[in-house]
């Protein structure tokens, strides 16, 4: 019968080992929960506008110095996301006096109730049976699940709802409109490049994003409001190749071919003439002064 009582008082050491540390870390591990939520949500965020500014580096949207400033800018974000998230784990986590009392009401009560209980309607051989459940129990697992699309679409949709409560947030804006052109939401995206641009009217690629975007839901037509905010870009800075290479390429829908060359070569002149967006370009003048002298 000693035996049968040393083995009662071991398991009710197992079973407190699986209940009280849960109660005692609930509030940090709650805490964590949220910063690594949050840390993944951002992360599939920089990880879209790294793909959208690939996409544009391929359609000779963005010359490749403009392509590296960006993804420079983007990394540098990411990186400093990151460390911000490492500092607060690094944080020593407090567990809220509520816990702990709750701990040790579980701790006192939990072995007075089983022997209570056990003592009522228990009997020894139940023990192997108990012991059996416990590790079927413990032992089931689940697999970590591959990231997804839905996953992805889920984290832009929550920083979208954050968006809700923080309407001034010009960042988040810029990021929420770049991540719904990657994932070719137009209709969206325009939507939130309207935010993004009225926060941060001076950035003149922002502009140029917001125009193309605006093209892309209007069946890639860049009359009418595209070619408004490409001339918005310009004004902002006349300079800007993400806004010439649009401005040229309305030019050229509209059988301007003069006017697109004449975009296209100030955008040459920003570009190492080999690289694949000069040699993309060139090709581009190429056509415009073939199909002018064929007038």
């Amino acid at each position: 019968m000693i035996l049968f009582w040393v083995i009662c008082a071991l398991l009710l050491v197992i079973a407190l080992a699986f209940v009280l540390p849960p109660v005692l870390q609930h509030s940090s591990e709650s805490q964590r929960g949220i910063e690594d939520e949050r840390k993944q949500a951002n992360i599939a965020v920089y990880r879209d506008q790294l793909s959208e500014l690939e996409a544009d580096l391929q359609n000779g949207i963005v010359s490749q110095e403009q392509y590296a400033q960006d993804r420079d800018e983007i990394e540098r974000r990411l990186l400093e996301d990151v460390a911000t998230t490492a500092k607060s784990k690094e944080k020593p986590a407090t567990t809220p006096a509520g816990a702990k009392l709750t701990a040790y009401a579980l701790g006192i009560g939990l072995p007075l109730i089983a022997v209570i209980f056990y003592s009522a309607v228990g009997t020894p051989k139940s023990i192997t049976n108990t012991a059996v459940a416990t590790q079927s129990s413990n032992a089931t697992a689940t697999a970590p699940s591959e990231r997804t699309q839905a996953q992805i679409e889920a984290n832009v949709a929550k920083l979208a709802e954050r968006l809700k409560s923080n309407p001034s947030d010009a960042q988040g804006w810029t990021m929420l409109a770049r991540s719904y052109s990657s994932m070719e939401r137009y209709a969206d995206a325009v939507n939130a490049y309207a935010k993004a641009t009225e926060l941060t009217p001076k950035d003149a690629d922002l502009w140029a994003e917001y125009a193309f975007t605006t093209a892309m839901a209007n069946g890639r037509s860049l009359e009418g409001k595209p070619m408004e905010l490409i001339d918005r870009a310009l004004k902002v800075d006349p300079d800007n190749a993400k806004a010439l290479q649009l401005a040229g390429s309305a030019a050229f829908q509209a059988k301007d071919y003069k006017k697109a060359v004449d975009y296209w070569e100030r955008v040459l002149k920003q570009v190492p003439p080999n690289s694949d967006v000069g040699q993309t370009i060139t090709s581009r003048i190429n056509e415009a002064k073939a199909l002018a002298a064929g007038k």
